[in-house]
């Protein structure tokens, strides 16, 4: 250690140093060290210095820079070197009595803080939510026949996902609409789903259009989301949704999706997924897409329609329609007894949470015979996917099918 104090008193016999054999610490760089020669010390000219008059305290500093270049011993004979306070700011180590004396082989530059940076602050707005937001961070409903939790993404201005359930319709208790809807762009698309599909599919399925007009039940279902869809577009906004849908009737249970959300049901404690993702990535969606003159590329590990949307189905994208289809795929199953739960959920669940795991964790929960608790189970799922990283909305629907279950 090496301590140099500019006083009148100082002396050579109060410098300590040590030195070890291949191992010299030095507390000071050489940038301190050319301070201290430099503005430490005065021109000769400037005799009424202590320093000048101690030639001891001078050649006390000789020490320190014969320690530092490589001296055999330190002593307390040499003469100190003095540099005109003219040239101490243009010192380098391209002079020949700055290589010698002070530098070595290290240039000594004058660092200079850097100019300050002002950013713009106009882009922060950007970041506030839209003025129609509801500011909803956390959605939640809880029945005995369902329950439902919704999450906004951490990185999420506003929530776009949302759920819709319609219990007791026509008054009968064993018919009822539960759907999932997954917006992007946006909340626009998925709020007037929320409102409007389940709606239009029930004038087409529950009422009885369908057999009134000879079609089958997906002929009807279909029928609903494509005049949802056109609905919406007629309202001249920007964003879109994908959806799935759950419609019970007569002990049957109809599933549909258009996107990548998606139903999974636990058949004795098996996932059974009864919709397939519809993404760009699918062999047969691609197909569609490129034949109607469109592309499918992967974006950063990602593949995209025309290189911006992730899925190929939905409500809504107006600027994406020749190739963003609202025709849905619908499966229709028949309520037995093993079909203990659903589960409706957006893909920020399926992301993180495969569909076996998702009933492995559910289950326990939804199938409790002393006390159930669907929504807890729906909140376990939603804290799992963001525990591993999902930064989207999440929502997850779970229905309890043996309230369905038609008596014999």
């Amino acid at each position: 250690m090496i301590a140099v104090v500019s006083s009148p008193v100082f002396s050579p016999s109060r410098i300590s140093l040590k030195t070890s054999p291949g191992n010299f610490a030095l507390g000071l760089t050489q940038q301190h060290l050319t301070a201290a020669l430099v503005d430490g010390l005065p021109s000769p000219a400037s005799s009424s210095s202590p320093f000048w008059r101690s030639q001891r305290g001078a050649s006390s500093l000789g020490i320190l820079k014969k320690e530092l270049y490589g001296s055999p011993s330190p002593t307390f004979d040499s003469a100190p070197t003095y540099l005109p306070r003219s040239s101490a700011s243009s010192v380098s180590c391209s002079s020949p009595v700055a290589a010698s004396n002070l530098c070595g082989s290290a240039p000594l530059l004058k660092r200079k803080r850097p100019t300050r940076l002002d950013i713009p602050m106009s882009g922060l707005p950007a970041f506030e939510p839209p003025v129609d937001s509801d500011g909803r961070r956390e959605v939640e409903a809880e029945n005995a026949r369902y329950s439902v939790y919704c999450k906004r993404g951490r990185k999420r201005v506003e929530m776009e996902d949302r759920h819709s359930a319609a219990l007791d319709i026509c008054g009968d208790p064993q018919m009822a609409f539960f759907g999932i809807f997954d917006g992007h762009g946006g909340s626009k698309a998925s709020d007037f789903c929320s409102e409007n599909l389940g709606d239009h599919i029930l004038e087409e399925t529950i009422i009885g259009k369908e057999e009134e007009r000879g079609i089958n039940i997906e002929e009807a279902v279909r029928n609903g989301y494509l005049r949802t869809d056109a609905e919406f577009l007629k309202e001249n906004v920007k964003g879109g949704t994908c959806c799935v849908t759950a419609v019970v009737r007569n002990g049957d249970l109809i599933v549909s999706n258009a996107g990548d959300c998606r139903a999974v049901m636990s058949f004795s404690g098996a996932a059974k997924a009864l919709t397939s993702d519809h993404r760009p990535s699918r062999e047969d969606e691609k197909d569609r897409i490129e034949s109607l003159g469109g592309y499918v590329d992967c974006c950063r590990g990602v593949w995209r329609l025309q290189g911006s949307l992730a899925v190929s189905r939905g409500i809504g994208d107006s600027h994406l329609k020749q190739w963003v289809i609202a025709e849905p795929e619908t499966s229709v199953i028949k309520i037995e007894p093993e079909c203990e739960f659903l589960i409706l959920a957006s893909d920020g669940l399926w992301e993180k949470v495969s569909n076996q795991e998702a009933i492995d964790i559910a289950r326990p929960l939804c199938m409790d015979p002393q006390r159930p608790s669907p929504l807890s189970a729906c909140k376990k799922l939603v804290n799992l996917s963001v525990s591993r990283g999902s930064m989207d909305d999440i929502s997850v629907l779970i229905i309890q099918l043996g309230h369905y279950l038609k008596q014999v």
